[in-house]
């Protein structure tokens, strides 16, 4: 069999194998780097043993690993995804000693929704606004997390309509919550834009996948009139990547909620410990970027309002948009979006992908650099949390970052740790795979000498070592879920540092 395309959907393609090889791609990446022996190569085909049942396993390309085969009675034998699962299965309870019947439910759902997602792209129309259509452009995912898709394992009636990938845009249900029973923080204000309360009342809106979740427990809040219905916006939200934040462009406001379903590694709650230091932290992030280098921007967390009986479930999160803080005539792209690949990304049609490199790292290296190291501010800079403005020209010229929810302050976390944190979000997680993602649309390209050349421009001791080091953190996801840890209790395995090359 042909190797399979990862692209969105074209007519006469086999969705099966599409959603089988979607799928697989992460998995295999989170396999062969947490798991996997060292790679070698026979035939031009990658092999690595697995060191628990001692079994050959075989694929296709590096970046998004396709085709795996496994060595058994003396051949090569093609899994599907199911077979691939079963393989993973076997191998980490012999590799760890210990057994998991949630994860498997949990791959097996992310494939299933994967190919849901397939089938609603090919009927549906993609966003003509290009930033909208980045962030709804991620039909694989986190590229090493063993189930990025999933979705609680329910059917997809009752999360399609509201899924990013699937291209969707709904209104919002707007509540009313009773006044002394309503809790705020922060400026809600743009909250108060968006319909109109009852005398008595504050408005709240709330996303209409998570009321059908918590539907049993505000059931008393609604008989008794601390809550009432008020009906939907006029107008439609945009979800985006992170699926629960939604975006209102007439308002230029993202809204972020609580959504009782585990995505990734957590359940994707506004915990009421996060929402307690949400000002804090978002105020020193804030005062980061004043005095910050350059035009990078800080999407910032105004405030929250929810149902003190609801605290968490019903919080509703007021996010910054980009007037006043993107660059004039220029268009935000979701980074995690120039990985995954969409109509229109600068990646495919720059004429100079070394200088559109060295433009990319110019704008999002310095800000989190300087953040960490004059203000003890560790962003989340993973590819999900940055957008990337560029020009007319595709040109990267503006980074902008988002979500205080992932922020750790220095002294409060040990600033080796914040360091790590930080390596492994911006460079692991984020510069790896555009690098990744350019060099492989352009052979030859070697991005490193430019990120080894944008790190020494910078006095940062923990940069010079970085340029040094034999290793970088990568985050373990496949066995942290196996394992039942908490997702914020990261844990890091050594991986080869592209970094500690020959100085330019």
């Amino acid at each position: 069999m042909d190797r399979v395309d990862l692209l969105p959907p074209h007519a006469g393609d086999d969705l099966t194998a599409r959603a089988d090889a979607c799928a697989a791609a992460p998995l295999l990446n989170c396999l062969l780097r947490e798991v996997a022996g060292p790679r070698e190569l026979r035939a031009g085909r990658a092999v690595h043993r697995l060191p628990g049942t001692g079994r050959l396993l075989r694929v296709r390309g590096t970046r998004r690993p396709t085709d795996p085969e496994v060595h058994t009675d003396g051949a090569w034998h093609r899994l599907d995804h199911a077979g691939l699962v079963g393989l993973v299965v076997e191998e980490l309870t012999l590799h760890t000693g210990r057994s998991n019947h949630e994860l498997p439910a949990e791959m097996t759902d992310s494939r299933d929704v994967v190919a849901a997602l397939l089938a609603a792209r090919a009927c549906a129309t993609p966003p003509d606004d290009l930033y909208l259509r980045s962030e709804q452009s991620l039909v694989t995912g986190h590229p090493h997390h063993p189930a990025p898709k999933a979705r609680g394992g329910g059917p997809a009636s009752a999360w399609l309509p509201y899924a990013p990938e699937a291209y969707a845009r709904f209104p919002v249900v707007l509540l009313g919550v009773r006044e002394d029973e309503a809790v705020e923080e922060g400026d809600t204000s743009a909250l108060d834009a968006l319909g109109e309360a009852p005398s008595g009342y504050r408005l709240l809106p709330a996303h209409p996948w998570q009321l059908d979740l918590v539907a049993r427990q505000l059931a008393p809040a609604f008989a008794d009139g601390r809550l009432v219905r008020l009906g939907t916006t006029g107008f439609p939200l945009w979800p985006t990547a992170a699926i629960r934040t939604l975006y209102a462009p007439g308002h230029d406001l993202f809204l972020k909620f609580s959504l009782d379903v585990r995505i990734t590694n957590d359940v994707r709650r506004l915990w009421r410990h996060d929402l307690l230091r949400l000002r804090r932290t978002d105020a020193a992030v804030v005062r980061a970027f004043e005095a910050g280098p350059g035009p990078a921007a800080w999407l910032g967390d105004r405030g929250y309002r929810t149902a003190r009986s609801a605290f968490e479930e019903l919080a509703v999160l007021v996010r910054e948009g980009f007037t006043g803080r993107l660059l004039p005539g220029t268009t935000p792209l979701l980074a995690a979006g120039l990985v995954e690949g969409f109509e229109g990304s600068p990646l495919d049609r720059t004429g100079d992908p070394a200088g559109w490199w060295e433009a990319y790292l110019r704008a999002v290296v310095p800000p989190a650099l300087t953040a960490f190291a004059d203000h003890g501010v560790v962003l989340e800079a993973h590819l999900q949390n940055t957008l990337v403005a560029v020009d007319a020209a595709g040109t990267p010229v503006q980074a902008l970052f988002r979500d205080a929810e992932g922020v750790k302050l220095l002294p409060g976390t040990e600033r080796g740790a914040g360091w790590e944190r930080l390596v492994y979000c911006l460079v692991v997680n984020h510069l790896m795979e555009i690098a990744a993602a350019l060099a492989e649309r352009r052979p030859g390209l070697d991005p490193w000498p430019a990120v080894r050349h944008e790190l020494a421009r910078h006095g940062l001791p923990e940069a010079a070592a970085l340029l040094r080091a034999p290793t970088l953190p990568g985050k373990t996801n496949l066995l942290l879920r196996w394992t039942g840890a908490d997702g914020a209790a990261a844990r890091y395995l050594p991986l080869p540092n592209p970094l500690a090359g020959p100085r330019t």
